[in-house]
């Protein structure tokens, strides 16, 4: 789990620190920060990572959007991606799963939700 590099994709500042923070504690020390999907895919250019968090609701380029682009890409068909959003009616889970995301939560959530989705999505 230690090898693993996260990239937390969120607009809020204070919800990538949250995020962050409770990775760490889950024993996830590896984690990149970006601030709307643009962004993360420039980070993705020149970082190796393994897994993503995303928001949905951002400016420039939204979650949705973002993993469409990822999931459009052969060396990121297969990488887990774990929608963390306030979004919550089931048709706008069902259409996230369809963009292919692995797993979704809704926020809040807790430390211990985070770190058990996580540990799904590896698990397959």
């Amino acid at each position: 789990m230690a090898d693993l590099k996260i990239l937390a994709v969120d607009d809020s500042p204070t919800m990538r620190r949250i995020i962050i923070n409770t990775l760490k504690r889950a024993g996830f020390s590896d984690v990149l920060e970006a601030s709307d999907g643009r962004d993360a895919l420039a980070k993705m250019k020149v970082e190796k990572v393994n897994f993503v968090i995303t928001d949905w609701n951002m400016p420039e380029m939204d979650g949705l959007a973002f993993v469409t682009a990822l999931r459009s890409m052969g060396e990121y068909k297969s990488l887990p991606i774990l929608m963390v959003t306030t979004r919550s009616v089931k048709d706008d889970i069902m259409e996230a799963l369809k963009a292919g995301v692995n797993n979704y939560i809704v926020k809040p959530f807790t430390p211990d939700t985070l770190k058990e989705k996580i540990e799904q999505v590896l698990a397959g």
